[in-house]
């Protein structure tokens, strides 16, 4: 028997295992795609459950290859055999998702698993996860909690595209090569991290690189993400002479162990998974209508164009200065003005005062209240930064309760920018951080919050008796907290960052409205990480900052610096933000700043709603993303110093109609535009913005 599950373009299908063994993969693709079980050949070494694409399976179901779930019982029982324990149901939700849960067994072992697989019309991607229950009387240990696992079909090495990084340098492409063996990747840091984004990009050998023409088979792509923001681990298995590469992911198995008491239960992330004909961007595209499903909105509420005063003032927060900058924020068209770092008693350096957050009055006369009141008055709404995980040594909070912080017992803390972390975990340390907030975002109209987290967890201490699931204990804090803050906030927009990109995924992004990419505001630098997050993750939710900083990195001397016209519109390719400090500069600076504001918004529907399409690299001579909508095409181009031509064959248009290039008559077709390309006219020196209406 096998059961379909519809998608946007195709279908996911399962069908049922050996044995009562749990579900099996079967079809994923177009309708038209094989709905007959597979079976496997086997050897004396090896049984079909070991070989079969399951669904998902535990060790002691399958015994030579890897598993999803290995669990252990206190009284040493060890592995699970799994068995169907009930009807397989396929529903519709509510939303007109299909549904399929299949309940599994190991009644020995006193462990029930129920798998989920769930489509939906609107995207074409996979959600798959697990809820576990120990019904025995010992407590289970899960020393690998995964809720399942996508199987690739191959039929030679594969290509592994990845994104990876460090600090300031987040969302850099690699590329592994994949014929036999175990490519795992993730954080032991208690967040995503900067190191490995919790995504990849399954490419047969092969294909990879082909172009789509007329007559061409397109290339067939997989991509894999895990909904998840604290430690984890990505595992991608091709076991040698097999016809597939298994990928499977969930909480780290290395740092930490998930305990399920008797009667308690768990539900495992959401691994997400979708198939793409095509090239690298209409894999993201495919992601990206996924991703607006987990967007409460893509409208400018929550998407405002900031002005941060951090770059203007760092830890100088004085009340005078900030409504000062909040009139020249103004003026350039801000529509929302947040008071970064400094704002409360005692924090006057990075070494002291986190989790004081009560307004230094010294410097905030009256408190929070009159600052935001002359924010608005000037048209803008008012917004906080805040860091409600970090703790101070020197701090009142610290001295207070020095056992919030994250530790294990017996060893000396460490600090990391001068910080420890508190525990999320601990019942009270969340109660304390949501009333904190709900204490802020009630006593001032506070509309709009940067919650930040500026190191990892280095040391993550036990958060119950016998217990070593510290991340995990965080990280459902952290949602809960962000999700109550959401259910009695509605209004308040919430940007996430952890250092720039270090807590990014798909958990995040259903729980809060934008997040900060990277610290690194240099605009070449910028441009290249920007290129790596479009490439899995939409512009919406991609705040930049117009800086003054240099690039870390880049440092092409004949390029010479950046324009102030390539900082913006590099800023504009996501979420616009302006982080300098508007009082040094003059007003036809303010005057040119402004009318790249004025741009913005005319383009910023296109930007958040269309489709986007990368053109070459940063790191060519020239290079440019196009956004495509229902009624306009927004192209923004960069190049370096010099003449560098650059023609942007547009993608994603309609054959047959027109489209005029604002501000002039030329009027040309979608299959022009796609064959002969745009020229871009470069307007500004280094970069340009192109706007073409459908007529």
């Amino acid at each position: 028997m096998t059961w379909i599950l519809p998608t946007r373009t195709g279908q996911y299908v399962v069908g049922e295992a050996p044995r009562g063994a749990g579900l099996v993969a079967v079809g994923w693709g177009p309708a038209a795609a094989e709905t007959t079980a597979p079976v496997a050949a086997t050897s004396s070494f090896e049984a079909d459950l070991d070989l079969l694409p399951l669904e998902a399976t535990a060790l002691g179901t399958r015994n030579v290859h890897g598993a999803e779930l290995v669990v252990r019982r206190a009284d040493g029982v060890r592995g699970a055999r799994l068995a169907r324990a009930g009807e397989v149901s396929l529903t519709q939700d509510a939303d007109g998702g299909t549904h399929l849960e299949c309940p599994l067994a190991d009644d020995v072992l006193g462990l029930a698993v129920t798998l989920h697989v769930r489509t939906h019309p609107a995207h074409d991607v996979v959600e798959k996860w697990a809820d576990l229950r120990n019904h025995s009387e010992q407590p289970i240990e899960l020393l690998r909690g995964w809720g399942g696992a996508f199987n690739v079909p191959t039929s030679g090495p594969a290509h592994v595209n990845l994104l990876g990084g460090a600090w300031s340098r987040e969302f850099t492409p690699f590329r592994a090569s994949l014929g036999a063996g175990t490519l795992s990747l993730g954080s032991r840091q208690g967040i995503t991290s900067h190191t490995y984004a919790p995504v990849v990009t399954v490419v047969p050998a092969g294909t990879d690189g082909a172009v789509r023409s007329a007559g061409t088979d397109a290339p067939v792509r997989f991509g894999v993400a895990l909904a998840y923001s604290g430690s984890w681990r990505m595992a991608l298995d091709a076991v040698p002479f097999a016809d597939h590469v298994r990928v499977s992911a969930g909480p780290d198995d290395e740092s930490g162990i998930l305990t399920l008491e008797p009667g308690a239960g768990l539900t495992t992330p959401v691994l997400a998974g979708v198939r793409v004909e095509g090239d690298a961007d209409d894999l993201a595209h495919a992601w990206h209508a996924y991703q607006a499903t987990l967007a409460r909105t893509r409208g400018p509420e929550h998407r405002p164009v900031v002005y941060n005063s951090w770059f203007a003032t760092t830890f100088d927060v004085r009340v005078e200065h900030q409504l000062r900058l909040a009139e020249a924020a103004a003026q350039v068209g801000a529509e929302v003005f947040v008071v970064d770092d400094g704002w409360f008693r005692g924090r006057t350096t990075d070494r002291a005062a986190l989790g004081d957050w009560e307004v230094d009055t010294a410097r905030i006369p009256g408190g929070l209240g009159p600052l935001a009141d002359g924010v608005k008055a000037l048209g803008m709404r008012f917004g906080l930064w805040v860091e409600p995980e970090a703790v101070s040594p020197d701090s009142d909070l610290y001295r207070a309760h020095p056992e919030w912080a994250h530790h294990v017992d017996g060893r000396p803390l460490e600090t990391l920018r001068h910080q420890y972390m508190l525990n999320l975990g601990l019942p009270e340390v969340e109660q304390w951080v949501l009333g904190t907030l709900r204490r802020l975002l009630t006593e001032t109209d506070i509309s709009y919050l940067k919650w930040d987290m500026n190191r990892s967890i280095a040391d993550g201490g036990r958060t119950a008796p016998g217990g070593d699931d510290w991340s995990w204990r965080h990280t459902q804090a952290y949602y809960r907290v962000l999700d109550a803050l959401r259910a009695e906030f509605p209004h308040v927009t919430v940007e996430a960052c952890a250092g720039g990109g270090g807590r990014i995924d798909h958990a995040v992004l259903a729980r809060t409205d934008v997040v900060w990419p990277s610290d690194e505001t240099g605009p070449r630098d910028r441009l290249a990480i920007q290129h790596g997050f479009l490439g899995v993750l939409p512009a919406w939710t991609m705040s930049s900052w117009v800086t003054d900083l240099p690039d870390l990195l880049d440092r092409d001397r004949e390029s010479g610096p950046a324009s102030l016209e390539f900082r913006f519109v590099v800023a504009m390719a996501g979420v616009l933000g302006i982080g300098s400090d508007l009082l040094a500069w003059d007003s036809a600076t303010r005057e040119r700043a402004a009318s790249f504001v004025e741009l913005y918004r005319e383009i910023r529907p296109v930007v958040h709603t269309g489709l986007t399409r990368r053109h070459g690299s940063p790191a060519d001579p020239a290079c440019a993303v196009q956004y495509t909508g229902e009624d306009a095409v927004v192209v923004l181009a960069w190049r370096r110093a010099g003449e560098a031509p650059l023609t942007v064959h547009l993608g994603d248009l309609d054959p047959d109609a027109r489209y005029r290039v604002r501000g002039t008559d030329e009027t040309r077709t979608g299959k022009e535009l796609a064959a002969d390309g745009l020229v871009v006219p470069w307007t500004w020196r280094d970069c340009d913005v192109v706007t073409l209406d459908r007529v």
